[in-house]
């Protein structure tokens, strides 16, 4: 009867031990897709931002220094022209 008793409290113990390391290995599964989810969007968001470096390298690459200071200039009289109008208001 005794080793009837183990044999029956060993299986027992089997099979708690077998259901957690299926739940073990099912928390597992949904983490390796909830990362791979994630990596999946992390590469999206790299793609995207190495076409946007290479479209602004690009745009870079055809403004001339002559054109940046030109651009420049014109900005610094805008810059002025709202300055003189923000005085105005204030008189």
């Amino acid at each position: 009867m005794l080793a009837l008793d183990d044999l029956s409290q060993n299986v027992h113990l089997l099979l708690e031990r077998y259901t957690t390391l299926q739940e073990e290995n099912a928390a597992l599964r949904e983490d390796i897709e909830r990362q791979r989810q994630e990596l999946i969007r992390t590469h999206s968001e790299l793609l995207a931002l190495q076409q946007q470096n290479k479209r602004l390298a690009t745009a870079n690459a055809m403004t001339s220094a002559e054109s940046r200071e030109e651009a420049t200039k014109r900005l610094n009289a805008l810059i002025a022209q709202v300055d003189r109008a923000i005085a105005a208001l204030k008189k």
